[in-house]
């Protein structure tokens, strides 16, 4: 009897073992109709359909999943997609692709062990969304926490600078409206004062809010507890304006004054309230506050959510709207934005061999990860919700 536990073979020098070279993975792609309220945006746009099917992939999608986005089930049957009446089959495909996150009864259409690309929207989750994804053994990942190579969000960037942008065109027309406006152009008419504009946040919804504002010929003011943000947008919007530190004094006095208030503050759990019921009551009569942060509790104290349906209230003679998804009121751009960015990283995923070896290949989509095979890798959530969690670099290797 041998003493050695290794044989004389295994005690020889052995070769390397190296990485074996990644093949290319055929997706196949579902694309349900979006069932909750408000949302009117899709995935993806025939466009985008078309480059993957271009690739030898399937995008089977749901009938009328495109309509309230401008988008007919032609366009996506001439794009290459199977067009299907059949909800469950679009959500048994193998990859299921969704702007909103699904409710438990579509996860329960879902195929064991599948891949679930969507946002998360964390604050409007019950810890029972957990338990039926972990139940199906999915694995998830979320717009929201897919990183670009520069470290930046790209999916949340591009709905902020739709959100900023629009916040700016939704006061010019409730201005105008003819049962609540006060008859006011936005903008700057030779010989009559600019309309006075003041943004709380300079994040990227401020940004471009200024951005549009200032194109449009607005007096603008914007403050932040930031002054490294302010600085970067000083720089760019490319002309010097009025920033300031969030100081209550100088804050009253700007919005004594102004005709338009866009709220575009960000919290870590909930936004901060930065303006009082009390500010808001000194506010000029007629005046519109857009409460872009409404969505993580608004940053006005005055703001309650509204819908699409009905999108203003009136409190203290100012107009307040306080709708908290903007970019589905512009589905058609919001669309176009969300299929821009996810295209590439769906063919990129193919390349890599399917979300499987992706995930492995690249940082930026593991990141984005927050379920893997029914278990749930985000540190956050885990404690958001007290729900156990592992590190995703311990599984995935």
């Amino acid at each position: 009897m041998s003493l050695t536990p290794f044989t004389k073979q295994q005690l020889l020098p052995q070769e390397e073992k190296l990485e074996i070279a990644r093949h290319k993975s055929e997706l196949f792609i579902g694309i349900p109709k979006e069932t909750s309220f408000q949302e009117r945006r899709i995935c993806l746009t025939p466009d985008g359909v078309n480059s993957l099917t271009s690739h030898g992939h399937r995008v089977m999608i749901e009938a009328g999943a495109g309509q309230s986005s401008g988008y007919s089930d032609k366009e996506y049957s001439d794009a290459g997609a199977e067009v299907t009446q059949d909800t469950k089959k679009v959500f048994g495909c193998p990859m299921v692709l969704k702007v909103e996150p699904p409710t438990t009864a579509e996860i329960e259409m879902m195929s064991p062990q599948s891949t679930l690309i969507s946002a998360i929207q964390l604050k409007t989750r019950k810890s029972n969304y957990f338990e039926a994804l972990g139940k199906k053994k999915i694995t998830a990942l979320a717009f929201e926490f897919i990183k670009d190579d520069d470290g930046s969000y790209p999916a949340v960037k591009s709905l902020s600078e739709i959100a900023g942008t629009a916040s700016v065109l939704v006061a010019a027309e409730i201005m105008i409206n003819p049962e609540i406006g006060k008859g006011l152009l936005f903008g700057n008419i030779t010989g009559v004062p600019p309309t006075d504009v003041v943004i709380l946040g300079a994040g990227t919804v401020g940004e471009f809010a200024a951005k549009t504002a200032i194109g449009l010929g607005a007096s603008v003011k914007v403050f932040d507890n930031s002054i490294t943000k302010l600085r970067r947008l000083q720089n760019s919007l490319n002309c010097r304006i009025f920033t300031s530190t969030i100081q209550q004094k100088a804050l009253l006095k700007a919005l004594r004054r102004c005709d338009v208030a866009i709220g575009a503050m960000r919290g870590k759990d909930r936004c901060p309230v930065v303006v009082t019921e009390d500010t808001v009551s000194h506010m000029k009569k007629g005046a519109v506050i857009v409460d872009v942060s409404i969505d993580t509790g608004g940053c006005f104290e005055t703001s309650e959510i509204t819908t699409h349906e009905n999108p203003t209230f009136i409190k203290h003679d100012v107009i307040h709207y306080c709708v908290p998804n903007i970019p589905s009121r512009y589905s058609k751009t919001a669309s176009l934005s969300i299929s821009n960015i996810i295209t590439p990283y769906l063919i990129q995923i193919a390349e890599d061999g399917g979300a499987e070896s992706a995930i492995r290949c690249n940082n930026g989509l593991k990141h984005g990860v927050y379920f893997y095979h029914g278990i749930l890798t985000n540190k956050a959530i885990g404690e958001w919700f007290g729900i156990p969690h592992s590190d995703i670099n311990l599984i995935v290797f």
